[in-house]
């Protein structure tokens, strides 16, 4: 049983999800091994190879995306655990190789090209016996021109996100007091952020979003929502784009880095902008940003002239609501004795800070790199006093706001 197609990206997939669901309706499940043992990427020719082994078929496609140049393959579902891209990759034109879940359900697997290695043929066989499953991708050797024309994600139904569930319709901000919180655990699934010493970022981050979460619940007045649930990626134009959707009238961005300066601990809070402070905050810009490159996603920027100036026109209200949001959270913390950088209130290029109508803020906890943060991060004692001044923080910057917004309508 095998699926090949030669040309024609949109009708590549089609055939794929076909293919492996006749291996699933044969009596395989959903959930297919990846067989690095008998996996290789290798030249061929001009080109590349991929011979990818699963143990069994599951619905493909695969697709590239250029600046730079990649080759990404998304799946549903595969697990791939003991896989090692150092004895899977045998060619210098592959600089690199990431494999992880992007959402529940669905994983990837991104290889970073040396030059533009156009996608020529791809195709799916698996054997009716075992179930056991070859994924074989040829890439050829083109112009730029023709790799760039080729690139970028296809619009298939079925492989996008689903919008976060509610349980009621959104209110206007601000129609009935409470105040809607999109909360962002950072990183998740292919991109793990910071890791030291068995810590993860990816996995600390979601524990404090479901602390913070829990606790604003119980104190009433909150509706909350987290990016990610799970360990799973989230692109970052899609965090902003979730808050956009579920109405919030604040976003908070939790994060701990790490960093080669040893003198980086304690919190600090970041507010957007189009400079960084200072040359720490330009490199957790640059490795926080670089998420969506890791995980395969083209974020190209698609804003024309005149959307651009609405949203500079908007973040003139905003940003300062940001900055007021930013020295309440601060004041929060220092009341309660959370640790924070020697100067805390930092400004940066963030992404995930630049939607333009909700006051948006990103919090670094602590760093990784420094022993007192790390065992802070992993006490669950101690997160409980962050969560409980960034309760206290938010609880206070609403009621100004709301006092503010009251004598701006006066």
């Amino acid at each position: 049983m095998s699926s090949l197609v030669r040309t024609g990206l949109a009708v590549l997939v089609a055939l794929a999800l076909a293919g492996a669901a006749r291996a699933e309706g044969a009596g395989f499940s959903a959930l297919a091994r990846f067989e690095a043992g008998a996996s290789t990427i290798t030249r061929d020719g001009a080109g590349v190879v991929l011979r990818l082994a699963l143990s069994q078929g599951v619905p493909w496609r695969v697709f590239t995306l250029d600046g730079p140049p990649r080759l990404v393959l998304d799946f549903r579902e595969v697990d791939w655990r003991g896989a090692e891209a150092a004895g899977i990759v045998a060619t210098e034109r592959v600089r690199g190789l990431r494999m992880g879940q992007i959402r529940p359900g669905w994983s990837r697997m991104v290889v970073d090209l040396a030059g533009p290695y156009p996608l020529d043929e791809a195709g799916l066989t698996v054997d009716p016996e075992s179930g056991a499953a070859v994924l074989r991708v040829r890439l050829g050797r083109g112009a730029p021109e023709r790799f760039a024309a080729a690139a970028g994600v296809p619009d298939i139904p079925g492989w996008d996100p689903d919008p976060p569930a509610a349980t009621d319709a959104v209110v206007p901000s601000d129609a009935d007091g409470v105040l809607r919180v999109m909360i962002d655990p950072g990183h998740g699934g292919i991109d793990p952020g910071a890791e030291v010493e068995g810590l993860d970022e990816k996995t600390l981050m979601l524990v404090l979003a479901r602390e913070l979460r829990d606790a604003l619940v119980r104190a009433g007045g909150f509706r909350v929502w987290l990016t990610r649930e799970g360990d799973e990626f989230v692109s970052l134009e899609r965090r902003v784009a979730l808050a956009h959707e579920v109405g919030a009238d604040v976003f908070i961005s939790l994060h701990a880095d790490a960093l080669s300066d040893a003198r980086a601990r304690g919190a600090s809070v970041y507010t957007l902008s189009k400079t960084a402070s200072d040359a720490a905050s330009a490199a957790l810009a640059e490795r926080h940003d670089r998420a969506d490159l890791l995980a395969g996603v083209d974020l190209s920027d698609s804003d024309d002239v005149i959307a651009g100036v609405l949203m500079d026109l908007a973040r003139l209200e905003t940003l300062p609501r940001a900055e007021a949001l930013a020295g309440t959270l601060l004041e929060s913390f220092a009341a309660r004795g959370i640790p924070v950088l020697g100067r805390p209130l930092r400004r940066a290029g963030f992404s995930v800070l630049k939607a333009a109508d909700i006051p948006s803020v990103l919090v670094e906890t602590g760093f990784l790199s420094d022993a007192r943060d790390r065992r802070n991060l992993s006490d669950p004692e101690w997160r409980a006093g962050l969560v409980a001044a960034l309760r206290a923080g938010l609880e206070q910057w609403h009621a100004s706001d709301r006092a503010r917004a009251g004598l701006a309508r006066q």
